[in-house]
This record gives C-alpha cells, sequence and structure tokens, in this order.
C-alpha cells in the first residue's frame, strides 16, 4: 500500500486520536493537528493549527494528501455560525495546497426531516468545506459508542447517577449508535478508495435503539438495576437540557444542542459503505463493553499492564 500524507484535525479528541493511531498502524504519515502540540502525546507528528484561523493553516496543509476533518464547536452558543466559518476556511486553504480530498465525519439525519440546529449545523459544514473545490467525503454517523464521546458519556453517566429515568420525549427517538472501532475503520477504509472522492456514506451499527433501550441495556450490562421510567412528555427541550447537565457533567451549551438532535431519528437509509468497506460491525452490547473496558484500562492501567505480562 501507497504512503498517504495524512493530516488528522482535531487529532487529540475522541475520535481524532483513535484515528490517528489506526492510520499510523496502516503505515500512513500522520500529521496530528492540533492547538497545543507541545502536549500532545499520541500517534503521528504533532502540527499547530487552529481552524478558526485561516493563516494558521498553510503548514499544517503543505504537501498533504487527504486531510480529515473531525472539528466541531458543539459547546458554544453560536456553534453554527463557528463551525460554518471553520469549515470555508479549512476548505481553501486545503484548496490552496493542493489536498487531493477532505474527509469529514458529519451527523445522520433525513434531508426530508426537519433537522436540529446541530444536525442542520452537520450538514452545512460538508458544503462548507467543499465551496473551494477539494472533493469531500463524507461519513454519517449516530451515536458513536466509545470511551471519551460525549453521547457515550451522557449514557454512561445516566446509568451512573440515577435511581429512575424522568422521561422527556426524547428517549423514545430511534437512533443507530456505531462502535467507536467500526467508525475509525471506516475513516481508514475511505482513504485509498478512489470510488469516495465526492461520496456521502451513511455509517451505523447492526440495531436501531430508542435511547431508553441504550440506556437499560447499558444498565444490564454493568449489573444494575433496571431503570425505572417516570413519563414527563412535558418536558420542554429547555428543561430535558438544564437536567442532562445537572446530572452529567457536560456543559449546558452542549447538552441544550444535543437534546435538540435527540428528537429526530438517525437511522442509516443507504448501505453503500458496507460495499466499499466490508465486515462485520460491532453490536451495541459489545460496543458498551469495549467502552468499559478502555475506561477502566485508563483508570487502571497498572491492571492492564499487569494482564499485557
Amino acid at each position: 500500500m501507497t504512503q498517504t500524507e495524512v493530516l488528522v484535525t482535531g487529532a487529540s479528541g475522541f475520535i481524532g486520536s483513535n484515528l490517528c493511531q489506526a492510520l499510523d498502524d496502516a503505515g500512513h504519515h500522520v500529521r496530528a493537528m492540533t492547538r497545543r502540540p507541545d502536549s500532545y502525546t499520541g500517534a503521528g507528528a504533532p502540527v499547530a493549527g487552529d481552524v478558526s484561523d485561516e493563516a494558521s493553516l498553510t503548514e499544517p496543509l503543505a504537501a498533504v494528501d487527504v486531510a480529515y476533518y473531525l472539528v466541531h464547536s458543539l459547546d458554544s452558543a453560536d456553534f453554527e455560525a463557528r463551525d460554518a466559518a471553520a469549515a470555508r476556511s479549512f476548505g481553501s486553504a486545503a484548496a490552496r495546497a493542493g489536498v487531493r480530498r477532505i474527509v469529514y465525519l458529519g451527523g445522520l439525519g433525513a434531508e426530508d426531516e426537519q433537522l436540529s440546529p446541530h444536525l442542520r449545523s452537520r450538514r452545512e459544514v460538508e458544503h462548507c468545506l467543499a465551496e473551494a473545490g477539494v472533493p469531500v467525503t463524507v461519513l454519517r454517523a449516530a451515536v458513536v459508542i466509545g470511551h471519551g464521546g460525549i453521547s457515550w458519556e451522557i449514557t454512561r453517566q445516566l446509568v451512573d447517577h440515577l435511581p429512575m429515568m424522568i422521561a422527556p420525549r426524547w428517549v423514545s427517538t430511534r437512533t443507530q449508535p456505531i462502535a467507536l472501532t467500526d467508525v475509525v475503520r471506516y475513516l481508514v477504509g475511505v482513504l485509498d478508495a478512489p470510488a469516495a472522492e465526492g461520496a456521502v456514506y451513511e455509517i451505523g451499527g447492526p440495531e436501531v435503539l430508542r435511547y431508553i433501550d441504550m440506556l437499560r441495556r447499558a444498565a444490564r450490562i454493568q449489573n444494575k438495576r433496571t431503570l425505572p421510567v417516570v413519563a414527563v412528555p412535558l418536558l420542554t427541550p429547555r428543561l430535558s437540557s438544564a437536567w442532562l447537565a445537572l446530572v452529567t457533567d457536560v456543559n449546558l451549551a452542549t447538552a441544550r444542542n444535543l437534546v435538540d438532535s435527540m428528537t429526530t431519528e438517525v437511522v442509516v437509509r443507504d448501505t453503500t459503505i458496507r460495499d466499499l468497506v466490508p465486515g462485520d460491525v460491532l453490536g451495541y452490547d459489545d460496543s458498551v463493553r469495549a467502552a468499559l473496558a478502555d475506561r477502566a484500562a485508563e483508570q487502571h492501567p497498572e491492571a492492564d499492564m499487569s494482564k499485557a505480562r
């Protein structure tokens, strides 16, 4: 396989850190872009860059073949404007640098549905990245199950902290969760696939679940009592997000933006990616077990090392 010069934005984040390692393991030359390269300890060569500062992107993008765009500002009240401006800047800088392709991880959601501001922003970013002419490969996902992911952390913390679940309407919304390992596998898989240039793919795990099903199954896997549900159908998104911020460590702005999206059904309708990047996908229960194992290994590295010996 030909070695590809790859830039990963958001390299220190949840998806980016795992992607950098996978690309490095696959033999590609990885530039890990972060605003704080001096403190970066992951795979790849750290490079300084900030998608909100177009001038800072010249050096990281020089001689890059493919750039992965994994940045968003969900924790900001004005995230839609911020993300659109950053995507345009990145697309322009990539075009000037001669980047062959951009790969972007966006969000699921049918075009004919009323998308939440969060999902609408993800869709807008797809177009903003492509405005300067660089082909964009888009992978659209729903909830990613993996240690360190915001959506998974909300699930884990709700199971840990609540004796019962006050149920706003979004707990009955259907979604199609996907394991972190499968997201990374698909991101790596489209890298050298000519057919992926300019294409949009939907990615998901093998099961469509309601959020309440995800909570109950995560509780069962952790040997916790089944989560009782108290239905409060009139709980508004604003009150629901305030409650979410109260019982988890997710900040209020992020909680509000995520809750807005949780009212939208996000399921895979096009399975083309399975032909391009074949392989079995991990089920929800196994995804949860893997996330819990990674968390335990991070909290108790000495135990993990002793198992390796």
